[in-house]
């Protein structure tokens, strides 16, 4: 059993970054899949990003490619959004979940653990 902790959410301008942190319980850590997800009010969950377990590649949704970074820290059990250029459709909860093994998956049910979420804010 995982447990998978979010940390880094606020209220922030738009044009601002914010990066999200997510620290993981498990010591097999570096050998999962992290995905990042969000759900704004009233709206689906929708994938972020991944990093992969093993070769740490990464895969973004179209919406962030080149605002959104993802990396992580097998050392600290831990890995990262680095959001840039944020913009108010942007604002959503932010979750991290962990799937066993080196492929992503874009949708939520593929992923075995998630974390509880944290509040991101875009104001205009």
């Amino acid at each position: 059993q995982a447990q998978l902790v979010e940390s880094g959410g606020g209220l922030v301008q738009a044009g601002g970054s914010l990066r999200l942190s997510c620290a993981a319980s498990r010591r097999t850590f570096s050998s999962y899949t992290m995905g990042w997800f969000r759900q704004a009010s009233g709206k689906e969950r929708d994938f972020v990003g991944a990093i992969s377990g093993g070769t740490a590649g990464t895969y973004y949704a179209d919406s962030v490619k080149g605002r959104f970074t993802i990396s992580r820290d097998n050392a600290k059990n831990t890995v990262y959004l680095q959001m840039n250029s944020l913009k108010p459709e942007d604002t959503a909860v932010y979750y991290c979940a962990a799937r066993a093994g080196t492929y992503y998956h874009t949708t939520p049910n593929k992923y075995d653990y998630w974390g509880q979420g944290t509040q991101v804010t875009v104001s205009s």
